[in-house]
């Protein structure tokens, strides 16, 4: 894959390396590129994620306290939330359960 000077390629590229059954941060993956105060341009990314040619996890990224921010952003009332259950993820009223032990920080895991 070809290097982009694109923000939300790049954001794109961050949320693809997300671990199956792992979550993430908008902040996280905006503090990553070098872009620390725009965690909501990095869900703007997410909300556009649909129109890509290759997948997006973007049920993988939630707010910097673990809830399904984005949720409204799926087609279907609990889709995001039922993909993260399908990777085991346990989702309890829009809040990820042991959001600390689950949490992908690519800061960490990408350096």
């Amino acid at each position: 894959m070809k290097e982009s000077d694109n923000f939300f390629d790049k954001v794109y590229i961050i949320a693809r390396k997300i671990p199956f059954g792992r979550v993430t941060s908008y902040g996280s993956i905006a503090t990553y590129l070098g872009a620390a105060k725009s965690a909501r341009m990095v869900g703007w990314a997410m909300n556009n994620s649909h129109n890509q040619t290759e997948e997006v996890p973007a049920h993988r990224v939630v707010n910097r306290k673990g809830l399904l921010t984005g949720k409204h952003h799926f087609k279907g009332t609990n889709l995001m939330q039922q993909l993260l259950e399908n990777e085991g993820v346990v989702v309890v009223e829009n809040q990820i359960q042991d959001f600390e032990n689950i949490f992908w920080n690519p800061l960490e895991e990408l350096s």
